[in-house]
């Protein structure tokens, strides 16, 4: 059994995985490599422009870190306004910063329009500081983004005490336009609306090697070819094979656990609005609740490695710090999730190629980027217009040292959980 097979997300999904094979050859306007939050949004935008259409995922829709997400649905990124301004220049910035303030919308647009069945709570996220130097960091946000427009609000301790059920936090930074989804439904929703509007959904087919020829793409998988006027790459932290156009990235784990369904009365004293959390700590931990009562606690590390045994022991002394109240309540299924993080924390379109773009490093912000990138790369190469690119795309990529920095994470993690599990 895989680590992907218990998540919380796959048992409680509602949304049908339903594909079609590829046999033989066929051609299309928009080759999709990816069935992501990228990937599916893509094809949905394209499709519902009349574009002919093929998504290849190499395994299920969702398999990679679309259907392992914590299930914040937030606006923006990790960086602040300012940050993403220092990057890329006012314009790029500011562009980037208007899109991204809207992510949301258009996540709980696209469920309402197309009945996606994914659990949709939009009652906002809190961002909690776990110290005196994360309140800080807080209000520095809330400065920035005020001034950029954003209608957030700066908690003190007491509200947030009330607003999440712990009193752990010094405060918390409250964004109304965000929510919570089931991810691994969201994103097969988003498959299901391409297929309704003519897209072909192909699971289990892995692209093995692709080239270029005569203005067409050539697409070579076991079950057949795909030829394609425009590809869009959009594996992002789970790419497999096509090594000529691997994204560079540092690689970081993030596992997550849940309890049973909560009575009642412990239901009512935890998140009693429905938002979602994570943390200002180095080492990040998340809760929120799902549909059923049941809270979902994470933090980074990888639970195939021989620091599972440290991430599950602390994790249950989180749970009991956080709340005491559920001090003896087991965790039940156990997963995680790779991240494409780049080292400026910003997402990177690269054009490996005529007509094709590959797109990765949400650094663990995935559901509204994923859905706002996809949706414009898409109609960016329809449109055979890279002005419509969210960020401009550049010709080649690189980091240096993954391996080291992923290494990094990982024992950074199992070194704050195993002290913190101990003392």
């Amino acid at each position: 059994m895989s680590d992907h097979d218990l998540s919380l997300w796959l048992k409680t999904c509602r949304e049908p995985a339903e594909t079609c094979p590829l046999t033989d050859e066929t051609s299309v306007d928009l080759a999709v490599i990816g069935g992501g939050y990228t990937g599916c949004s893509a094809a949905l935008m394209a499709a519902r422009a009349g574009a002919s259409v093929c998504l290849l995922e190499a395994h299920e829709i969702g398999h990679g870190g679309s259907g392992r997400n914590v299930g914040l649905a937030n606006a923006g990124l990790w960086l602040p306004p300012d940050e993403i301004l220092a990057h890329l220049g006012e314009e790029a910035g500011d562009r980037l910063i208007s899109l991204l303030s809207g992510a949301p919308g258009d996540v709980f647009d696209l469920i309402e329009r197309h009945g996606i069945d994914c659990e949709p709570v939009r009652n906002g996220t809190l961002h909690c500081a776990h110290s005196g130097s994360g309140l800080r960091d807080l209000q520095a946000r809330h400065a920035q983004l005020t001034a950029s427009g954003a209608p957030v609000e700066l908690l003190s301790a007491e509200q947030t005490t009330y607003r999440t059920g712990s009193a752990r936090f010094r405060g918390a930074l409250f964004d109304p336009r965000a929510g919570t989804i089931q991810p691994l439904g969201y994103v097969r929703g988003l498959a299901r609306a391409a297929a309704e509007a003519g897209a072909r959904i192909v699971s289990y087919c892995p692209v093995e090697t692709m080239q270029h020829e005569d203005g067409v793409w050539t697409l070579n998988t076991p079950q057949g070819r795909v030829h394609a006027k425009s590809v869009i790459q959009a594996t992002n932290a789970y790419h497999q094979g096509l090594h000529a156009s691997t994204p560079d990235y540092v690689p970081v784990y993030y596992f997550q656990f849940s309890t049973a369904p909560l009575s009642e009365n412990l239901r009512a004293s935890i998140l009693p609005g429905g938002e979602g959390c994570w943390d200002t700590g180095l080492i990040m931990t998340s809760f929120r609740m799902d549909a059923e009562g049941r809270l979902v606690i994470g933090a980074m590390g990888d639970l195939e490695r021989a620091g599972r045994l440290v991430h599950t022991a602390w994790i249950r002394r989180k749970l009991a710090e956080l709340f005491p109240q559920l001090a003896d309540q087991p965790l039940i299924e156990g997963w995680h999730g790779r991240i494409a993080m780049t080292s400026d924390h910003l997402p990177k379109i690269t054009q490996v190629g005529p007509n094709a773009y590959s797109v990765h490093g949400y650094s663990g912000r995935g559901i509204g980027p994923g859905t706002v990138f996809g949706r414009l790369v898409a109609e960016s190469l329809l449109n055979e217009d890279p002005s419509l690119l969210p960020v401009p795309a550049v010709s080649d990529y690189h980091e240096n040292w993954t391996g080291l920095r992923r290494a990094y994470f990982e024992t950074g993690a199992a070194l704050t959980h195993f002290i913190k599990a101990r003392f």
